[in-house]
């Protein structure tokens, strides 16, 4: 599947979710607004827990919205989920409009659902829809040294 076919809304997501059923989906979400080794090693780690890693992406407006004043987002949504999409660990990318995945994480219904170190699972936004199906919430230790803001803060230096 070449990176732009694997961009899809969310009503291609509905389409597609009877093919998916078998599969062990992880999810996560986030900005990815400048890609960097930590997002990479974060996503293969996240990829390796399943069969299919889906990966919601937050639209300009949410990135805002969650993140005003400080110049987010450097890079279009379109331009983020095509190159979250290039990953070879990356099988779907959803770009998504409201400032959590929550409504996502029903619909796509993984059997685990994953964020980076800093969020602690209990603050996990839609950890109680996928443990309420039986499945895991993980908090993957973030890579030493990467951050997006670190580098945004290096850049204007």
């Amino acid at each position: 599947m070449d990176s732009r076919s694997k961009v899809i809304t969310p009503d291609r997501l509905d389409s597609m979710l009877p093919e998916l059923e078998h599969k062990r989906i992880v999810f996560t979400n986030g900005c990815f607004d400048i890609l960097h080794p930590g997002h990479v090693d974060y996503l293969e780690r996240a990829a390796s827990l399943g069969d299919l890693l889906v990966v919601g992406i937050n639209s300009d407006a949410s990135v805002l919205r969650i993140k005003p004043g400080g110049g987010r987002p450097v890079n279009l949504e379109a331009d983020r989920a095509r190159v979250v999409a290039g990953l070879g660990c990356v099988g779907l990318v959803i770009i998504f409009e409201e400032d959590t995945p929550y409504r996502l994480i029903q619909t796509v219904a993984p059997r685990v659902l994953v964020k980076g170190g800093d969020w602690p699972v209990d603050r996990i936004v839609g950890r109680e829809i996928v443990q309420a199906r039986g499945g895991e919430v993980i908090s993957l230790p973030l890579t030493p040294g990467y951050s997006t803001t670190g580098l945004l803060e290096r850049i204007r230096r």
